[in-house]
């Protein structure tokens, strides 16, 4: 369903707005629950996105990468029960196939289900290890992977997994019928892979199958973040006979290697994952995951025990923290996720397609005042796409802050100062007609106040939403981004390098391009931060986002039965490790 409408309420209404109804964006916790992502994520106030951060490369020098971006505890051994059953709110995904998973909701059911030959972990000092690769190496040069596979491998159906499994895997995520809408940015490098994007080949030459257990692996380039990349769904291995036996509706009865199998999936009403028996690794403890695709309020669901985990509402936050409640034991502090929300714009749209025009709308929002005053500081101003204690963030990194005077003078400089000659503006946010995002109708209200620019907000459904912001449909758009692996190139990079299929805005700076050629391959891995560094600068002088928040320390509740969970800045899969006590 699809909804607009003008915008013109004060900002004392949308404050109003929130303290009452505390429905619509916008993060007071940041638990994980499903949301948009590779990386697109819509933002939503009482069950934020599951966390996305990075992982450093073997190249990357680890004194680079905080030490708590990668924390997760140690396993306590066996004596931890079998069994159980996990419950939490979830929502519908709009894929499980490995090949097409551009969001959080859909990410952190695949993950669960399917996995590939390397792995993020929780530990800082090994970030990235072998999965269903026993190990690897790394020619000289750095352009040539060798994986060795465990001999032990089989899928969930118990058949075996072979190097053959992922040459075909890989390659059918390239193939034109496939339709990823990544594939050239994750597995483009690998030479050959690109002629089978094009349509112009069937087979890669740099993907070989060497025997049974052996696949070598041959890049354009070396890359310090490519072996990153492959912990990325689309290089997740799938079983071919799966695939072309069930036709478009593969899916429906996946057979994968992750630790849970599909047990069964009623749209719209639940999702069930059971554990597979023929997992390689650690079994799961739990029999299932219930996941309540239904809807409902997510605090109601919890105090009345029909779910095990929540966030918390800025509605609820002083009754459910006070010492004297109950409820207060189930309060779990959760780290800030490496998540940053911001309005984007398609530069080639009219009235976006003028700098001054963007810079103005950048400069006329007051993000501290939001943030005080509406979230209660539970979210922080962002300056830049790259967020705080991630490899790469600048603090020295200004941005375009708040100026009411600078953001009349930029209006005045566009091309669009006119408001006769301005075309409408329509920012397009996921969601199914409820109230739409508050930070966009904060946000709109104060360009009209202060420049006089009024704008339609619409809502579309999540996986229409998706598809038309990968054919670069939208003239503006809010949403939140979280990283996918351990580099900043998965936040400068991919999202604003020109031709970049994750480029949604269409931005293009000849400058930034160059500097972030020299990035992509720099071996010293000071520089390489440096030149992204100077990239970013760029962008947000540009202004192609509206940085809007960086996400803080939060809580949420966990059922105090519920052994085991992690909330770590980066998704992992989780419910392997979790157990239900009694």
């Amino acid at each position: 369903m699809k909804t607009g409408r003008y915008i013109g309420i004060s900002l004392f209404a949308a404050f109003s707005l929130f303290v009452v109804a505390c429905t619509s964006e916008e993060p007071p916790t940041p638990i994980p629950t499903p949301e948009p992502t590779a990386t697109q994520v819509p933002t939503v106030v009482s069950t934020p996105p599951p966390s996305r951060a990075e992982r450093p490369t073997p190249t990357t020098s680890q004194a680079q990468v905080a030490p708590e971006l990668l924390q997760t505890p140690e396993r306590v051994g066996d004596e931890r029960p079998t069994g159980g059953v996990f419950r939490r709110l979830w929502a519908d995904p709009p894929t499980l196939d490995p090949a097409l998973v551009t969001d959080g909701t859909s990410y952190d059911i695949v993950i669960e289900l399917f996995s590939g030959l390397v792995k993020l972990t929780g530990d800082a000092n090994e970030p990235i290890v072998s999965d269903l690769a026993e190990s690897y190496t790394v020619s000289n040069e750095g352009k040539t992977y060798t994986f060795k596979l465990r001999d032990d491998l089989k899928f969930n159906d118990g058949s075996p997994v072979t190097a053959t499994d992922f040459k075909w895997s890989w390659e059918r995520a390239a193939t034109p019928a496939t339709e990823s809408p990544i594939v050239d940015e994750f597995l483009g490098d690998i030479v050959g892979m690109q002629a089978i994007i094009d349509g112009e080949a069937a087979t890669a030459d740099g993907i070989e199958v060497i025997d049974d257990f052996t696949l070598r692996v041959t890049i354009d380039a070396p890359k310090p973040y490519f072996i990153a990349k492959l912990t990325y769904p689309i290089a997740f291995v799938v079983n071919r006979e799966n695939v072309i036996s069930g036709g478009e509706n593969w899916t429906d009865e996946p057979v994968g290697t992750g630790p849970f199998i599909l047990k069964s999936y009623s749209i719209g009403e639940r999702m069930v994952l059971s554990k597979n028996p023929h997992y390689w690794g650690d079994p799961a403890y739990l029999d299932e995951v219930q996941l309540l695709l239904a809807g409902g309020s997510a605090m109601a669901m919890y105090e009345n025990d029909e779910i095990d985990i929540t966030g918390i509402g800025l509605a609820d936050l002083e009754r459910v923290t006070d010492p004297n409640e109950e409820i207060s034991k189930d309060v779990v502090e959760v780290p800030p996720s490496f998540r940053t929300s911001y309005i984007g714009f398609n530069v080639e749209e009219p009235p976006f397609d003028d700098v001054h025009f963007r810079r103005a709308l950048n400069f006329a929002v007051d993000k501290t005042l939001v943030a005080n005053a509406v979230f209660s500081d539970l979210v922080k101003p962002a300056t830049g796409p790259i967020p705080p204690g991630f490899v790469g963030y600048n603090p020295d990194l200004e941005g375009l802050v708040f100026d009411e005077e600078k953001a009349r003078e930029e209006l005045a400089m566009s091309r669009y100062a006119d408001e006769d000659a301005r075309p409408r503006i329509v920012i397009t946010l996921p969601g199914t007609g409820g109230s739409p995002s508050l930070t966009t109708e904060v946000v709109a209200d104060m360009w009209r106040r202060t420049l006089g620019v009024d704008v339609e907000i619409q809502q579309v459904e999540w996986a229409t939403f998706l598809q038309d912001l990968h054919r670069n449909r939208l003239q503006a758009f809010s949403l939140a981004w979280q990283a996918d692996y351990p580099d900043p190139h998965t936040f400068v990079d991919v999202l604003f390098r020109t031709g970049s299929s994750i480029n949604n805005t269409n931005y293009s700076n000849p400058e930034v391009d160059a500097l972030l050629e020299q990035a992509n391959v720099e071996a010293d891995p000071v520089r390489r931060i440096e030149l992204y560094q100077e990239a970013e600068a760029m962008i947000v002088e540009d202004a192609a986002w509206l940085p809007l928040w960086w996400g803080v320390e939060g809580k949420v509740l966990v059922k105090q039965r519920v052994e085991g969970m992690t909330f770590p800045p980066l998704s992992v899969p989780i419910y392997q490790h979790v157990w239900i006590d009694g």
